[in-house]
């Protein structure tokens, strides 16, 4: 099969599409053939070694097709289901993915595959930081960062159908009036706007209940100080470097606040909470709560391309790659 491998961490130009063997199945592995790849800022953190993986490695985690082999052992599935995965063994840029059944879910037939593609890691990880890390209630004031981005355009309209105040911060303009049509209450854009005093202003002083910060370096400070006392900073990603270190004081000096670093993979460690935040991911798709925008595609053979355009920010909602 052809998949893309990485030999030393580095750039996107590190990526090389190869043929290699495809595994052997497990007992309890199945054998998913691969309609299309979800790129995440993930996979450029484990493709720079921001993330340390053996090498050589493959790379990528997401991704939606049909099952085509499975192991003896296998219960989950059979073959011709539709399944996808966002906790996926890395390794999923490539034709055929071999994992273990515990690791996948069945997708339903109304979910286009481009669509689960993009929305397994992004959305489930949307699940978690709403539903789990800091469980949103009708009224609490959320500042969601990237809000025009994969994560983003889904926490956006989440917190939304949950009742939240959602003050959305993005990159640019255009991007504004993307997070505007998604139901954001308020836009802040992050290279005019003071982060923590907007948000100050818009809640009239007390700040906000929680802020997702998907970002890292560049709006760390901004986050803890858009934050009331006893709020909760919520630090999921590093798209622009990983936050600084700071001393456990620093919180009780901006109010007592909590901080967490959460990851999808502990939220989603049992079959049990993997399937019941798939199941929740893909009720509010269906029923239309969360709009999934068709994401950008790119061929397999483009991946480089695609991180490129990702980490140069480029990009708006999901990018997928089609083998």
């Amino acid at each position: 099969m052809k998949a893309i491998r990485v030999a030393e961490t580095g750039g996107p130009e590190m990526m090389r599409l190869v043929e290699v063997e495809t595994p052997a199945l497990k007992p309890n592995d199945i054998r998913v053939r691969i309609h299309a790849i979800g790129v995440n800022f993930i996979d450029t953190y484990h493709r720079s070694g921001l993330y340390k993986l053996p090498l050589p490695t493959g790379i990528g985690q997401e991704f939606a097709g049909v099952v085509e082999a499975i192991g003896e052992s296998v219960t989950r599935f059979k073959i011709g289901d539709r399944v996808a995965s966002g906790t996926a063994p890395v390794g999923a840029y490539a034709e055929t993915h071999t994992l273990p059944e515990t690791r996948a879910v069945h997708v339903p037939q109304a979910i286009s595959f481009d669509v689960a593609a993009s929305a397994m890691l992004k959305g489930m990880t949307a699940r978690y930081l709403l539903r789990k890390t800091f469980r949103v209630k009708r009224g609490d004031v959320v500042v969601i960062h990237a809000a025009a981005g994969g994560v983003g355009q889904i926490a956006v309209q989440w917190a939304k159908h949950l009742g939240a105040i959602v003050i959305a911060v993005v990159g640019s303009d255009a991007k504004a009036e993307i997070a505007r049509a998604l139901g954001a209450d308020h836009v802040i854009v992050q290279a005019r706007d003071d982060i923590a005093k907007r948000v100050r202003e818009i809640t009239n002083g007390e700040g906000a209940h929680v802020v997702y910060d998907g970002v890292g370096k560049d709006t760390f400070m901004a986050s803890l100080d858009s934050l009331r006392p006893l709020g909760m900073m919520v630090s999921y990603g590093n798209a622009s470097g990983p936050a600084p270190e700071f001393s456990p004081l620093l919180l009780a000096q901006k109010g007592s606040l909590f901080f967490t670093r959460p990851t999808l993979n502990h939220y989603t460690a049992s079959v049990a909470d993997l399937d019941e935040t798939a199941a929740d991911l893909f009720e509010v798709i269906g029923s239309g709560a969360v709009k999934i925008a068709p994401p950008t595609r790119y061929a397999l053979a483009d991946a480089v391309q695609a991180h490129r355009d990702l980490e140069a920010r480029k990009t708006t909602g999901s990018l997928v790659l089609v083998p």
